[in-house]
């Protein structure tokens, strides 16, 4: 299961997967094509001679090569453009462009149709010959106005795909699909790991990127045992280090011997070479908080990207907002357990805040979009004393480094309104009485 899956996400980010399939595609169509039989008069048929289909089909495989060439080359454009100006950790989000996958496919597909259409057409055993599969050569010219088509799909899409917006969406898109989808539900409190635990070593270095806490809960089942993570979803480990601990009930019974694990870790919880968005929501917090950072340093000075970039934060954290997080638990009737560590919502809001507001407490305009993200989070909490609390301070660290660095104290009014507006917020939110069923019993207090 965990194998099938790392191949899939290869794949979904992966250039040279969808091309390679379209070039196998496209000569099993070639060959069954050419068994197509039509007379000269079929309007399905090319109605050239064999000599002009062979140049028809040299034409279109020079003219293959050379978009190609130019495909690829904006492309790499774009990547450098979006790893330089955003973010290097976007590289990943093109890669997995669907389209871009597509018309390279094509192209490639069409290319390889027609140069191997040259194998037939207008030889036979050495010589020349007048018979050649007219309906074959009918497909490559389909496939040529196909493949113009799409090159000029190609250049608006990689228009549009570059700007700010169109990246950002994606990655409040993906995001947010995470967290509905993929992030474990958390908010049960578990007990620390005890004294007598048995640690388990990883066996290879990287990023924990898909944790299967069913299939772990199936051997700690038949073990008797407990089993806790060490590190969360998204963070590295190093080989020979713990990730995880094993424990039975009681000091007294016998200890589990941790090599009879090690296929269960495995198969269990993937490590790759680099973070994936499968069950990392806060992969996509980091990607929109290195664009707005990095429209903040001094060679970009972009300050409404950074704007912006909290904008799209703002939908993803009332989405966090409304959902239980940290440790993941399953249990067996047994009494055996998987604990998988997670974050909280005030990790996730302090790092997310202290960044950008670490690069951006000179900008009036940036503390007034992270309070006004504080401001939708604390509308969406409820009665969450703890996610109420993190509000509240994170919107006390704001203002305060804001009223430091900003020299003139009528730049930070429209601060200064939002602050207060989430603090009336946050008060309005833990004063509300909530009936069983989680409804108000009245109107809020003002």
């Amino acid at each position: 299961m965990i194998r099938r899956d790392a191949l899939a996400e290869y794949v979904r980010g992966s250039l040279w997967v969808l091309p390679t399939l379209s070039v196998v595609a496209a000569l099993v169509t070639g060959s069954m094509l050419s068994l197509v039989k039509t007379g000269s008069g079929s309007p399905l048929a090319f109605q050239g001679t064999a000599d002009d289909a062979r140049a028809l089909l040299i034409g279109i495989t020079g003219t293959m090569v050379t978009v190609i060439a130019v495909l690829l080359g904006l492309a790499v454009v774009a990547l450098q453009l979006s790893s330089t100006q955003f973010s290097p950790r976007l590289l990943r989000n093109f890669l997995r462009d669907r389209p871009n996958q597509i018309v390279l496919s094509v192209f490639v597909a069409t290319f390889a149709y027609s140069a191997a259409g040259l194998y037939t057409v207008g030889v036979s055993g050495g010589g020349r010959s007048a018979n050649f599969p007219r309906f074959a050569v009918s497909g490559a010219l389909v496939l040529l106005f196909v493949s113009l088509g799409l090159l000029v799909f190609f250049a608006d899409h990689l228009v549009h795909s570059i700007q700010v917006d169109a990246i950002m969406s994606v990655v409040e898109r993906n995001t947010v699909r995470v967290i509905r989808d993929g992030v474990f539900a958390g908010g049960e409190d578990v007990v620390d790991v005890p004294e007598w635990a048995v640690a388990i070593a990883s066996h290879r270095s990287g990023y924990v990127q898909v944790v299967r806490p069913h299939l772990l809960l199936r051997t700690a089942a038949e073990h008797g045992v407990c089993l806790r993570l060490r590190p969360r979803v998204g963070e590295h480990v190093v080989a020979g280090t713990t990730l995880a601990w094993i424990w039975r009930a009681s000091p007294h019974d016998p200890a589990p011997a941790p090599q009879e694990f090690s296929q269960m870790m495995d198969a269990g919880v993937r490590i790759g070479f680099e973070r994936t968005l499968e069950q990392d929501a806060a992969l996509g917090i980091r990607q929109l908080v290195d664009v707005a950072c990095k429209a903040l340093s001094p060679a970009v000075n972009d300050p409404y990207t950074a704007v912006q970039a909290i904008d799209h934060l703002s939908v993803i954290f009332c989405v966090l907002a409304r959902r239980p997080l940290g440790n993941h638990v399953v249990r067996d009737a047994g009494g055996a357990a998987v604990i998988i560590p997670g974050r909280r919502f005030p990790e996730y809001l302090a790092v997310m805040c202290g960044l950008i507001r670490r690069y951006g407490a000179r900008e009036p305009t940036l503390a007034h979009a992270l309070l006004r993200l504080l401001h939708n989070c604390a509308d969406v909490v409820a009665d969450d004393a703890e996610r109420l609390a993190a509000i509240e301070e994170q919107a006390r660290i704001v203002i305060a480094d804001a009223e430091r660095e900003v020299a003139q104290p009528t730049d930070l009014a429209l601060a200064h309104a939002e602050a207060e507006a989430v603090r009336r917020q946050v008060a309005r939110n833990r004063s509300t009485v909530h009936t069983p069923d989680n409804r108000p019993e009245g109107p809020p207090t003002p």
